[in-house]
């Protein structure tokens, strides 16, 4: 039986990034089919007095264009655009937010006018929604990435680095079969190295 797997992510979060690139692992070597969601740092973080963090206020640039690329071209876009915001973003290195945007539209052969929706909050309720979504599956205290499997969410799994290969198969049972238990809520250990994209 395939597994209907919901990936929400921020683009500007770099532990969502890793656990992407596990899924894209997890893709090849189970029956998955992933829908690829956005989850916003900026509407999780909105009644946070630290919410001038970067990466929260600014990661509403980033979730708006890809859901207006979405809905004007698209659901696949989604992952597209997620996919070359990442690159550039987190083993890129690049800071440049609007440079990030600009060159990921023209990468995945989008129009460049998308790049405006940065600016508009036409798209925010459904921003909220997605970002709600995420939260009804896996609880109102969680952060991004956020995977839900057949229905029953959780937050994570975070890694650095990514599994590959095998591992990341094993990782995927195990994480299966945590999420699957219904009194299951969290394991966690201390996180003492940043990001390695390696």
């Amino acid at each position: 039986m395939t597994d209907k797997v919901d990936f929400w992510f921020d683009p500007l979060c770099p532990w969502a990034w890793m656990t992407s690139r596990w899924m894209e692992e997890v893709e090849s070597r189970r029956d998955v089919e992933v829908t690829w969601r956005v989850i916003s740092l900026g509407i999780l973080n909105e009644d946070n007095a630290d919410n001038h963090h970067h990466g929260h206020v600014e990661s509403m640039w980033l979730v708006r264009v890809v859901e207006a690329a979405a809905r004007a071209h698209g659901d696949e876009y989604r992952k597209k655009l997620y996919d070359a915001m990442g690159t550039r973003r987190h083993p890129g290195g690049v800071e440049d937010l609007e440079q990030i945007i600009a060159e990921s539209l023209e990468e995945v052969g989008l129009p460049a006018e998308l790049a405006a929706a940065k600016d508009s909050a036409e798209l925010d309720d459904a921003l909220r929604a997605s970002t709600e979504a995420a939260q009804a599956v896996a609880g109102q205290d969680i952060g991004t990435p956020c995977i839900a499997v057949n229905g029953v969410g959780f937050f994570g799994p975070v890694f650095t680095p990514a599994p590959k290969g095998e591992d990341a198969a094993r990782v995927w049972d195990g994480a299966l079969t945590l999420a699957s238990y219904p009194g299951f809520y969290e394991l966690k250990r201390g996180r003492e190295k940043g990001p390695d994209f390696s």
